[in-house]
């Protein structure tokens, strides 16, 4: 079994990796909050909107690494190459598909689902510019997808803090229009993010370019598009590009019944989004390297050791999380006021950003336990889960935001419906499940 050691080399990349891209998030929401309540608030339902798409290159991403790391097991490196390259024009084709779609459908789509006038013309102001991500963030994803798969993941964190750097400059210079730029508010964010999505994209095709052992791993051949090889990746991913597109929406859909409460409750719940995002990211790091290390794990041969090794990690999470937990659950104010400057906004933020800090030990637990069978290949299951439990935590978004019309801490006690359940349903499947018998 994998020792802590190796189990850390692995993960603090991404950890490191994890904030540096979470400081996009951070660094947005506290210069829109400088700038009105709106504009916090619609960055909230442009920013999620945008990573419910996002999420289905993101998804098809996961198959590809889930077939490298398991080459990666078996030593085939020369089969990893021609995963990668196809996986890579598939996501290219899609981005160009999505982003030529999102143009024309998302003006109706926000129309339709959000009251506020105020809201509505930010939002699109934003999306109008963030939505060319699309077209840098679905090849990132196929990149990250490789050095994780082959357990290499130093170069992501120097990605990540190019991305974040690049971020930080541009949002301060356009939103506030400094160095001569015009002030361009939220459009400003928009282009910001989407300008380091394509620096980061750089970068990391000139690294791999650079591989030492990039012969080895037959990268970059191009020789045609293998539909066989896309339709292996599209069988493991397909679940995971349903399962995360349907799990955002939903949460998109969650940010669309808070703004039915006002314009504040949107911008507290922006507030609390961006400290759910950072404190996810212990958790986030360490359940990536669980799917690695699971699907390597299973090509060298080790099944039997899948499930001490989950619960060695699980131990791990937690000695990472409490300290973090009860550090925010004592200084909400702390976080709430990286974020507005309004004393009024920070006040009302505070119960839902204890809310968040608790329900985050339940996220990272959870997380594990879900990207572990995502790691066995078994992606029909962990998209059954997510159905399932995506199904009561809408009933209960639902039913205290648009019936009860509850506070909005209220509606953030949502979170440890939808991890208890999901974390329940996937300790109970890798227990039980026939996981052992999937071949990828």
């Amino acid at each position: 079994m994998y020792s802590n050691k190796k189990i850390f080399q692995i993960t603090y990349p991404i950890f490191l990796t994890l904030i540096a891209q979470n400081i996009i998030n951070v660094t947005d929401t506290a210069f829109l909050g400088r700038v009105s309540e709106v504009a916090l608030g619609a960055s909230a339902i442009g920013g999620v909107f945008y990573i419910a798409i996002y999420f289905v290159g993101y998804g098809f991403s996961q198959g590809a690494q889930i077939m490298i790391a398991r080459r990666n097991g078996e030593r085939n490196f020369a089969n990893i190459g021609p995963i990668f390259d196809n996986a890579l024009l598939f996501n290219l084709v899609l981005a160009v598909v999505i982003t030529f779609l999102s143009f024309l459908s998302i003006p109706f789509l926000i129309r339709y689902l959000v009251h506020s006038d105020n809201i509505y013309h930010t939002t699109i102001e934003f999306l109008n510019w963030r939505i060319i991500g699309f077209l840098f963030a679905f090849l990132t994803v196929i990149f990250r997808a490789f050095f994780v798969g082959i357990t290499r993941t130093k170069v992501l964190t120097v990605a990540a803090i190019i991305t974040a750097v690049t971020n930080i400059l541009l949002d301060y210079i356009l939103i506030f229009g400094k160095f001569g730029f015009p002030e361009l508010g939220i459009a400003g964010a928009g282009i910001a993010s989407t300008a380091a999505e394509l620096i980061s994209l750089i970068y990391l095709v000139f690294v791999t370019l650079k591989l030492k052992d990039r012969e080895i791993f037959n990268l970059f051949r191009f020789a045609g598009i293998d539909f066989q090889t896309i339709g292996k990746i599209l069988s493991l991913s397909i679940f995971i590009m349903f399962q995360f597109f349907i799990s955002i929406s939903t949460w998109f859909m969650f940010f669309i019944f808070i703004e039915r409460l006002g314009e504040r409750p949107l911008a507290i719940t922006n507030i609390g989004r961006s400290l759910h995002i950072l404190l996810m990211i212990p958790g986030s790091a360490l359940s990536t390297t669980v799917n690695t290390l699971v699907s390597n794990m299973i090509g060298e041969g080790h099944k039997e050791q899948v499930i001490p090794f989950i619960h060695k990690t699980l131990k791990m999470v937690l000695m990472m999380l409490v300290p973090l937990m009860i550090f925010t659950f004592a200084f909400p104010q702390f976080f709430a006021r990286i974020y507005t400057n309004n004393l009024e906004l920070v006040a009302a933020s505070l119960p839902t950003l204890r809310v968040i800090s608790v329900a985050m030990i339940f996220c990272g637990m959870s997380s594990i336990l879900f990207n572990a069978i995502s790691g066995t290949g078994n992606t029909r299951a962990t998209f059954l889960i997510e159905f399932v439990t995506l199904f009561f935590y809408i009933v209960f978004v639902y039913y205290t935001a648009v019936f009860l019309h509850s506070a909005v801490e209220i509606v953030w006690l949502s979170e440890f419906v939808y991890w208890i359940i999901i974390g329940g349903l996937s300790y109970w499947y890798l227990k039980n499940g026939n996981w052992r018998k999937k071949v990828v």
